[in-house]
C-alpha cells in the first residue's frame, strides 16, 4: 500500500522519507538537500512529519513548506532550543542556521494522527531529544523512529536534556512490544525490525 524512497544527505548523513500512498504524498524529516531532491523528481509533497527537531532533520523544513504549501506536524512548536545549532558551532567552530518555520500541528498530548489515509500511532520518547516522537502503521508494520532506535544502537544521550534512562524505558515499552516483523525507519543509516533489535541490540 505504501511506496517509501529515502534520500540521506547533509552533515550528518541524515535520512529523509518520501511516502505515497494511493491517496496522498507526504515527508519524514527535512535533511539538507531533500528539498533539491523533491525538486529534481517532480514530486510534491501535502505533509512533512518531523521525528525531532536537530538541525540536520529540520533544514529544509522551512523551504518544502513555502515551496509546496505542506503542514509541517511536530511534537512542539518551533524553537532553537530544540535545533542545536548553537551547540554545534560551539563544539566544531563552523556554523549551521536552521531557517524558521511553523508547526502547523503540534503533536504533544495527542496518541495519534491521520496521514496519507491511514491512522499513524504516536510514541513521545525523550531522551535523546526532548521532542522525539515516534510514527507507527499498525497496518504497514513500520514506525519511522527518528534517532530513537537504530540497527545496533539508540540515539546519543550526551545532548542538554539528553537522559539514558528515558530514552531505555521509552524504546521499552512502546517499541519493543511491537511485533517482532515490524520494520524501523531510523533517522540515520540502513533500516531494521523490532525483532532483530529485541535480540541483537546490545544497547538494550
Amino acid at each position: 500500500m505504501l511506496r517509501i524512497s529515502t534520500f540521506t544527505g547533509g552533515i550528518a548523513q541524515t535520512n529523509g522519507f518520501l511516502v505515497n500512498t494511493p491517496t496522498d504524498t507526504f515527508l519524514v524529516d527535512a535533511p539538507d538537500g531533500i528539498a533539491d531532491w523533491l525538486r529534481r523528481q517532480g514530486v510534491r509533497v501535502s505533509h512533512l512529519l518531523l521525528t525531532h527537531q536537530h538541525f540536520d532533520h529540520v533544514l529544509d523544513a522551512a523551504e518544502i513548506q513555502q515551496e509546496h504549501g505542506a503542514r509541517v506536524w511536530a511534537f512542539a512548536p518551533f524553537s532553537r532550543d530544540l535545533t542545536l545549532e548553537v551547540l554545534f558551532g560551539f563544539a566544531t567552530g563552523t556554523s549551521v542556521s536552521v531557517p524558521e518555520f511553523a508547526v502547523d500541528e503540534v503533536l504533544e498530548g495527542r496518541d495519534s494522527i491521520e496521514v496519507g489515509g491511514l491512522p499513524w500511532k504516536l510514541a513521545h520518547i525523550p531522551g535523546h531529544s526532548a521532542d522525539s516522537v515516534t510514527f507507527y502503521s499498525e497496518a504497514e508494520k513500520l514506525v519511522f523512529g527518528g534517532d530513537v532506535l537504530f540497527a545496533g544502537g539508540v540515539g546519543r544521550t550526551d545532548f542538554p536534556g539528553g537522559s539514558e534512562d528515558l530514552l531505555l524505558a521509552g524504546i521499552e515499552k512502546p517499541l519493543l512490544s511491537l511485533p517482532d516483523e515490524t520494520r524501523v525507519l531510523p533517522g540515520h543509516m540502513e533500516e531494521t525490525t523490532i525483532g532483530e533489535e529485541r535480540v541483537g541490540n546490545p544497547f538494550l
